[in-house]
């Protein structure tokens, strides 16, 4: 029996805010999604060697790019063709067809003008899965997107096109059948989660790609982290906090970059270290954590060298515009005080 793995992409770059009907428009990876199709290979790089067959669009064949494994396209797995609604943010959809869109939430049968059906996307689909059995000899897998999956999966499974809309994968989200001629279910919905490890972490912040400067900053704040922690005479969870430490600024050029980066985390399934990141900013409690650690540790280093408190924050002071932001910047200001007198006590030695 030969397995077939069955995938979703990753996260697009969406514009900004917008909720779009993607099918055929071109969009690649975002940040989010790069970081998702680099867990992915993570998780699927033991089962390999395998053939990679994927769709023409850009956003599935940079999914299926972290493997390293040479990609076969196929046009026969592009997403369902959306006509006149392709690329329209669903506010505009809702705006100039309003009655279709209200009736497609109850029935994914009708489409809009020149729309491909999910009948024809079943059609196409299927024979380019049998075109990519038939072209390799072992396992393979399939770089895709949600309505070619779903019409797959209700293909497989015998489910109603009319129903399939209850099969969407999660992006990133997989399913692995077996094939002997004809295509048997195994699982559904699995969705990458390797173990997190410095090393994991450090493929994360390339794959964002946030900047050479704030991936050198990550990694400086890490070390300064990790020296904290092993000074200080509490248990903690190194792992965690390294991991958190290489990854807090991973969305740096996004606004309220703390709670988006913890955010992404979150999103791919690493919640403490999604929480510790979330609080580098503004630290939410006065006890010594891993939290703590980081938010301290960030504060003592300036890009890559390290730097004081009363340095740091005499340096970021000309950035406050206005009350609310000054005032902020004070009460940051003091709580590193705070902290740094509390890790000195505990440690009973000024390291910092």
């Amino acid at each position: 029996m030969r397995k077939v793995y069955l995938i979703r992409h990753g996260h697009p770059d969406f514009p900004v805010g917008a909720h779009m009907c993607l099918g055929r428009t071109d969009l690649p990876l975002g940040p989010l999604g790069r970081m998702q199709a680099c867990l992915l290979a993570e998780e699927l790089r033991e089962k390999e060697p395998f053939s990679c067959f994927a769709s023409p669009l850009i956003r599935a064949k940079q999914t299926a790019e972290p493997l390293h494994l040479p990609i076969d396209t196929i046009d026969g797995l592009a997403e369902q063709n959306m006509g006149t609604w392709d690329g329209l943010d669903f506010d505009t959809i809702e705006r100039i067809d309003p009655d279709l869109h209200r009736a497609r939430r109850t029935n994914p049968l009708l489409v809009p003008a020149g729309a491909e059906t999910l009948a024809q996307v079943q059609q196409r689909a299927m024979s380019a899965l049998r075109q990519c059995a038939g072209s390799c000899r072992g396992d393979f897998a399939v770089f895709a997107h949600a309505s070619v999956i779903q019409a797959i999966l209700a293909y497989v499974m015998g489910v109603a096109l009319a129903e399939s809309r209850e099969l969407r994968p999660p992006y990133v989200g997989y399913s692995v059948m077996e094939y002997d001629g004809g295509f048997h279910m195994l699982s559904r919905e699995n969705v990458p989660h390797p173990e997190m490890t410095p090393m994991l972490a450090e493929s994360l912040l390339a794959a964002a790609a946030p900047g050479a400067r704030v991936e050198a900053h990550c990694r400086a704040v890490a070390r300064k982290a990790m020296e904290i922690a092993e000074a200080l005479p509490l248990p903690m969870d190194r792992n965690a906090l390294c991991c958190a430490a290489l990854l807090h600024d991973v969305a740096r050029s996004e606004k309220n970059h703390a709670e988006a980066g913890a955010l992404w985390v979150k999103t791919l399934g690493y919640e403490k270290e999604a929480e510790i990141i979330r609080q580098h900013h503004d630290l939410a409690s006065d006890t010594v954590d891993e939290a703590a650690i980081l938010y301290i540790s960030d504060k003592c280093i300036q890009e890559t060298e390290p730097v004081s408190i009363e340095e740091r924050f005499a340096k970021s002071a000309a950035k406050c515009v206005g009350r609310e932001a000054q005032e902020a910047h004070e009460r940051r200001y003091q709580k590193a005080l705070a902290l740094q007198n509390q890790i000195n006590s505990l440690c009973k030695q000024a390291i910092l």
